[in-house]
């Protein structure tokens, strides 16, 4: 379509394969959406599309994506708040008839996948069979009640905190859990009053001399399992702990690596070229070191993490 629709704290591209959806940066903005600045959503992605009422006369076009679609709403589970959900753009009063159109439009570039009626409304869509929808990258990282988490790509660490860790926390030590050997991600929302982030370990197959790894097992039956802040696979929230904006990234980051991650960066943003006409990887470690200063900055990283990240990133030059 090629059109630009601006709401309140976000504008959505219509692109010819995709929508891109630009959040805003005001100080009204939900600090989620500025945190994930944009994100590229494929139409193949999209589940249904529907326009409603909002609040104080506004309009509301929102948009559903499929099952294993976008990592993040596959973590969220449905616990986002209205306000946070990013695939839902606040349109000014007056705007109804704009909304149905554009609403319409992506309707009709709904994948073959969706069955439903035309309206979008009560459509079901079959799961995708990978994500479609770019997490955000590493490297990443939050401070949870009982310690602070990290994720650099390749693995999850937690590093317990001396004031809020458990007994049991600390007798285990601090963790770290590599992707090829997790299943996935578990995230309770910290705004509820038992939040959690907690990794599902892969059942390990059977060698002589395994050693055992703390973490749920896929498959394992949750009543069996310990409780996130004796759980040494899990870091647990509180008031102040591991806000949406930080840990729910940082859960679908996990996810989307746990799961590949392959078709979700085939719809991030190009990367820049040089003459020869392949990606520049000076560009690619810029931009990591500088996400790794924003953790240090934020005291999410120690000194001696930063140095010893920082070289290992110049080394790949």
């Amino acid at each position: 379509m090629g059109d630009v629709l601006a709401g309140i704290h976000a504008t959505w591209e219509f692109e010819g394969d995709s929508v891109l959806i630009r959040f805003g940066r005001g100080i009204r903005t939900p600090k989620l959406f500025q945190v994930l600045r944009e994100r590229r959503v494929p139409h193949e992605a999209l589940a249904s599309v529907t326009v409603s009422p909002g609040r104080r006369g506004t309009v509301v076009l929102h948009a559903t994506v499929r099952p294993g679609a976008d990592p993040l709403m596959d973590v969220a589970a449905g616990q986002l708040k209205e306000g946070c959900d990013p695939y839902r753009l606040v349109l000014p009063a007056g705007r109804e008839t704009l909304a149905e159109y554009y609403a319409q439009e992506l309707r009709r570039l709904l994948p073959a996948a969706v069955s439903g009626p035309a309206s979008g409304a009560g459509v079901r869509a079959e799961p995708t069979e990978h994500h479609l929808v770019a997490a955000p990258g590493p490297p990443l990282g939050f401070k949870a009640y009982d310690g602070r988490a990290a994720f650099d790509g390749r693995q999850v660490s937690f590093r317990w905190s001396w004031t809020g860790a458990s007994t049991a926390k600390w007798k285990a030590g601090d963790q770290t859990f590599r992707v090829g050997d997790l299943q996935g991600v578990e995230w309770r929302s910290p705004e509820g009053p038992d939040g959690y982030l907690r990794l599902v370990r892969r059942a390990p197959a059977p060698a002589t001399g395994h050693v055992a790894v703390p973490g749920r097992l896929a498959g394992e039956d949750p009543e069996r399992l310990p409780q996130p802040d004796a759980d040494p696979a899990a870091v647990v929230f509180g008031v102040g702990y591991g806000p949406v904006h930080e840990s729910l990234p940082f859960a679908a980051a996990v996810l989307a690596a746990v799961r590949g991650g392959h078709a979700a960066r085939a719809h991030a943003p190009a990367p820049a070229v040089v003459g020869t006409g392949t990606a520049d990887p000076a560009r690619s470690v810029a931009d990591r070191i500088r996400q790794l200063g924003e953790l240090h900055r934020a005291g999410l990283v120690t000194d001696e993490e930063f140095t010893s990240k920082k070289a290992e990133l110049l080394a790949e030059l």
